[in-house]
């Protein structure tokens, strides 16, 4: 879950005391080392973050506040919710990466009745999670200690929604981003289901990623949030921006939700993915058998954003 997004305020302050270094303390409640993660829990009231450890340098993935839970103070969290525009029917959510649990604790939150499941490697993450996030597991809400695709690839059941977030410090695991992956998460959609994944857009990761999920999904939306792009992928025909506009006003009303769909559904952007102005012509869909993702996250992109 990884956070490049502009905060301001006393967030930004909390962000920038998380991005340091692995060695400063300051504001520190808690670390862990565990067998995927060093795990570092910073506060700055009412602000609380999840961070993980990479050469000497720490990433934020979670960020809580402690006196609003249904605050979402990073761009890209808020916009992940955007796929319940798109979904034909709202009655099970699927989450894969659940960090601190922001996302999903949010749409249990408004969605008591929708069945949402979280999946995480991490079982040290789970631990602190619910230790320092206000997360609990509730009816209708499981957190489930597994690797992602594994759960996906033993789970016979069928998603109105998924989504992906699973960012280990700078880096996303291949096996969740090749062609076979999101042919298996295609596969566990259910009839008018989506997929959300946040993505980051500075390196070339992200000019394979994008061709690589759209070599399974034909239609990809995307929407900028802050440092980071949310895209929006799912079968069958576009869905027109009358009927998202029609369609989120009609579920804002029904679920009341904070962050309202509607004002999400000014920042969609649909791009030519195969014309190379946007996304590198030459780029590579990534396989199980092909998947150099350390390769090409080290290559910044140049010259090329989304318009």
């Amino acid at each position: 879950m990884l956070i490049r997004s502009v905060i301001s305020g006393a967030l930004a302050g909390l962000v920038f005391i998380a991005a340091a270094s692995a060695q400063d303390t300051r504001n520190l409640l808690e670390s862990k080392e565990s067998l995927y993660n060093n795990i570092y829990v910073y506060e700055q009231a009412p602000y609380r973050s999840m961070t993980f450890g990479h050469n000497r340098r720490i990433y934020t993935e979670s960020v809580y506040n402690t006196r609003d839970e249904l605050d979402l103070p990073v761009d890209y969290t808020r916009f992940m919710t955007a796929s319940v525009m798109y979904a034909k029917d709202v009655r099970s959510i699927l989450e894969i990466g659940f960090g601190g649990g922001r996302t999903a604790w949010y749409l249990h939150r408004f969605l008591p009745k929708v069945q949402v499941t979280s999946v995480e490697l991490d079982p040290t993450v789970l631990e602190l999670a619910k230790k320092y996030f206000g997360i609990k597991e509730e009816p209708n809400f499981h957190v489930v200690n597994r690797d992602g695709r594994l759960y996906v690839q033993e789970s016979k059941e069928r998603y109105d929604i998924i989504l992906i977030d699973a960012y280990r410090g700078p880096f996303v695991p291949f096996h969740l981003l090749t062609k076979e992956f999101y042919q298996l998460v295609k596969d566990h959609l259910a009839e008018g289901g989506v997929v959300a994944q946040n993505v980051e857009p500075s390196t070339m990761l992200f000019d394979a990623a994008v061709k690589t999920i759209h070599s399974v999904f034909p239609q990809v939306d995307f929407y900028e949030a802050g440092g980071n792009i949310v895209m929006v992928a799912y079968p069958g025909d576009e869905r027109k921006p009358e009927d998202l506009a029609a369609i989120s006003q009609e579920r804002d009303k029904e679920f009341g939700f904070r962050y309202k769909l509607a004002d999400m559904l000014a920042q969609r952007k649909r791009v030519d993915i195969d014309n190379g102005q946007v996304i590198d012509a030459k780029a590579k869909v990534l396989t199980d058998d092909f998947a150099p993702v350390e390769a090409l996250k080290s290559i910044e992109r140049h010259n090329r954003k989304l318009p």
